[in-house]
């Protein structure tokens, strides 16, 4: 196998090469990330506070799959980042799924309705940046290509 041959690492993106929705986009999939982990933190301080939920058990689960859920949009966050074509579909259904979420949370009284009201408006705006066409020119999608990676 000559050095020609092998096959090529994907450098990190740097700025110049990465369009701004694609970098708006992996800001917001982060801070989404980052919120799910921020609330399984709260949850678990919660219990060690002493705050007595109805199970322990339950708590625990619950904190503990906040985090693990929060790995998702963490992982396609930076593979936006790094421009990863394999990023743009996990991140668009992630947005898919944060939309109905967020319609149920504004539906709600209290905090979850503005909270709802910005996962809904982070969903829609992680949309149009990765439907944009900056965003498919550098993510490399191509209309009916079929794409093995």
């Amino acid at each position: 196998m000559s050095k020609d041959d092998s096959p090529s690492i994907p450098s990190p993106a740097t700025a110049a090469e990465r369009p701004i929705r694609v970098t708006a986009a992996a800001a917001l999939v982060a801070l989404q990330g980052l919120a799910l982990a921020a609330f399984g933190l709260v949850m678990i301080a919660l219990l060690l506070a002493g705050d007595k939920p109805d199970s322990v058990t339950q708590a625990v689960t619950g904190a503990v799959t906040m985090l693990v859920v929060a790995l998702l949009p963490l992982g396609t966050a930076r593979g936006l980042w790094r421009l990863s074509r394999w990023s743009r579909g996990p991140a668009i259904f992630l947005q898919l799924l944060a939309l109905p979420v967020g319609w149920q949370m504004a539906g709600s009284e209290g905090a979850w309705f503005p909270a709802g009201l910005a996962l809904a408006a982070v969903a829609i705006a992680v949309l149009v940046c990765l439907f944009h066409p900056s965003a498919h020119a550098v993510l490399r999608v191509e209309p009916g290509a079929d794409r093995d990676d």
